[in-house]
């Protein structure tokens, strides 16, 4: 069977901030809410949409509003690649990937939309066997379950796969399903979230080197 990569989203493949800073920004403003920044909104990022936006609420003092979500999603969405790239090295490294015969696939918390929408614009569909969104199954990370369901999308295994992302969910997600975890030091997370990831990586380039080691020692 051909291992598989379960790749996170934002803050692994792609720097997603600016345009989810733009978009929550333009949901505030007829609130009244003072902007946002980069700084401010990099820690909220990773739990999924309703958490980004209760923690932008609470940031504003303000309890949160339910209703925005729907129209908030819908507006990132059209305006998820304004800004949005992928970080350095990742097209080449996902064609080493592809090459070596490894099956590729995105786990992420963001919404199964704008993922899309984003992964479409960037080029990044065709490396995919399978996209696990935050609300393509019943739980999302750091439920092990969204691992495996993503898992069982692209056809792969829990003993011959490799997951790699930023935060402290993607570790637990993986560990849970008994997928090793490579930490990407390069997102979003502070390297205290890298606990109990079986390796970390530098920078995107690293990745096929470590996750060939990963799989040995399984």
């Amino acid at each position: 069977m051909s291992p598989t990569l379960l790749l996170d989203l934002d803050g692994t493949l792609v720097d997603s901030v600016p345009d989810i800073v733009a978009a929550l920004n333009r949901m505030g403003k007829a609130r009244g809410f003072a902007p946002f920044d980069r700084a401010e909104i990099v820690p909220m990022v990773g739990d999924g949409t309703r958490s980004l936006l209760q923690k932008a609420f609470a940031a504003r003092n303000t309890p949160f509003d339910p209703t925005v979500e729907a129209p908030y999603v819908v507006d990132y969405t059209a305006h998820s690649t304004d800004e949005t790239k992928p970080f350095p090295d990742v097209i080449e490294t996902l064609r080493r990937f592809a090459d070596a015969g490894w099956k590729l696939a995105v786990c992420t918390n963001k919404p199964v939309a704008p993922t899309h929408a984003v992964l479409a614009a960037l080029g990044l569909t065709p490396f995919l066997s399978a996209i696990g969104g935050g609300d393509s199954f019943p739980t999302r990370k750091p439920d092990p379950g969204h691992v495996l369901g993503t898992l069982e999308l692209a056809g792969g295994r829990a003993d011959a796969a490799v997951m790699v992302g930023d935060h402290h969910n993607d570790v637990l997600s993986a560990t849970g399903a008994h997928v090793p975890c490579i930490f990407a030091a390069w997102g979003y997370g502070p390297l205290s979230m890298a606990e109990g990831a079986a390796a970390v990586a530098e920078k995107f380039a690293d990745l096929p080197g470590i996750a060939d080691g990963l799989l040995k020692r399984a």
